[in-house]
């Protein structure tokens, strides 16, 4: 009967901190301020978790940056985002949120090999999201000049929700299908025999067969959907991302 109580007096004394904590807490910090072993701060977060889980809470217990914080059930999703689109956030521009998705993918990474990817100078993006805490300097490359080398940082993971940068979705199902590539590859060739018209005329059927391989392609819905926006909110019951660069 003891160990039960022990176990009530733990989760409220881990309910009353996390209600307070204005980021992630570690099961280390609990164990710490609480005075228990770590080993019953694990026992006690899944009793917690799996207890928000089964009453239906319009909140969960979530294992966020190596801590764990409260944060809104995906099922709410729709009523967190008009709430959060009803003037409560900035947004992250388009150009913002390209370069942290580089960084997050390739970290570690400097601002030149950004700026080689988007094609642009990312000199000012990378202050901003540095301004803003989702990234951070992470070490100096060995190599001639020592350029700063960025990556993202526990706030970053916060805000997306994620316990870790491998909880990204992986890149390849952005990449375009191996028929799209092979097609873009051979079709859009000029051969030298061909005049200039003819090669124009090539040019233009293959690009209309390539636009029609790809619009049948996985993932094009979503690509579609999305390219008809400037700017790209990231809201969702795990954190929002959209404020303004």
């Amino acid at each position: 009967m003891s160990e039960q109580v022990d176990t009530i007096e733990i989760k409220a004394g881990m309910e009353a901190i996390l209600m307070v904590a204005d980021q992630p807490v570690s099961p280390g910090q609990f164990a710490d301020i609480i005075g228990v072993p770590k080993e019953d701060i694990e026992i006690a977060a899944a009793e917690l978790i799996q207890s928000y889980a089964s009453q239906r809470r319009g909140f969960v217990l979530q294992r966020v940056a190596g801590g764990l914080r409260f944060q809104s059930h995906p099922d709410q999703s729709s009523i967190v985002e008009r709430f959060v689109l009803d003037g409560q956030a900035s947004r992250l521009s388009a150009a913002a949120l390209e370069t942290m998705a580089i960084i997050a993918y390739k970290q570690p990474i400097s601002r030149n090999q950004i700026s080689s990817i988007r094609g642009v100078n990312a000199e000012g993006v990378v202050r901003t999201l540095e301004a803003r805490g989702y990234v951070a300097e992470l070490a100096r490359d060995p190599g001639p000049g020592r350029a700063s080398l960025y990556g993202t940082t526990p706030a970053f993971l916060e805000r997306l929700g994620l316990n870790s940068v491998d909880e990204l979705p992986p890149l390849g199902q952005f990449v375009p299908g191996a028929d799209v590539v092979e097609a873009l590859e051979t079709t859009l060739l000029v051969h030298p025999e061909m005049s200039a018209d003819a090669a124009t005329d090539s040019l233009e059927d293959s690009a209309f067969d390539v636009a029609t391989m790809a619009a049948a392609a996985p993932g094009d819905d979503y690509a579609e959907e999305n390219a008809e926006h400037d700017d790209i909110d990231l809201v969702s019951s795990n954190g929002d991302l959209s404020e303004e660069a």
